[in-house]
């Protein structure tokens, strides 16, 4: 007993502070390895609902172009622009994208600069979760790009936790 008291007499501030962070490291990396499978899963949901807005947009291209005369499913003419505004609400009452941040906002949303808002660049910052399209509309020229993009995860900049596609027409 007297042995304990003498090496608490000794347990100075120092000692407290290295002990403090030990075990601050140790919960903290608990706390991670537990939560990782909800976070793994999360970023595949976002993954997911940007692959299928981008099938969706290239499946469209691909049948415009071997018919011209149709008609997109959200109403434009296959041979005539796009209007983004039409297939932004198309794609949000006709495809079922999953929420996995249980977002209140539309889960695809018009950007003037969809790289930007899926990156959060320039100190803007960005949702996780929400699929950024181009603002203008999506030209029937040969070669024209409307860009498609989401933050997956933060900080949305750095390398992998952004996606970003092009589609062309």
């Amino acid at each position: 007993m007297i042995e304990i008291k003498r090496k608490l007499k000794n347990f100075g501030p120092l000692e407290a502070l290295v002990l403090s962070s030990l075990t601050y490291v140790f919960l903290m990396l608990i706390w991670t390895a537990t939560t990782r499978s909800a976070v793994i899963q999360k970023a595949n949901d976002i993954k997911t609902n940007h692959k299928l807005v981008v099938e969706f947009i290239n499946e469209q291209v691909n049948k415009c172009s071997s018919n011209e005369s149709n008609k997109t499913p959200w109403g434009d003419d296959c041979n005539s622009t796009w209007n983004s505004s039409k297939i932004v609400n198309y794609i949000l009452n006709n495809i079922k994208l999953n929420n996995p941040y249980k977002i209140n906002k539309p889960l695809i949303q018009i950007s003037q600069d969809p790289r930007i808002q899926a990156e959060g660049k320039a100190g803007q910052s960005t949702d996780k979760g929400i699929i950024f399209v181009s603002e203008s509309n999506f030209e029937s020229d040969a070669g024209s790009e409307w860009v498609i993009g989401t933050c997956v995860k933060s900080p949305c900049v750095a390398a992998g936790n952004n996606e970003l596609v092009s589609s062309y027409r």
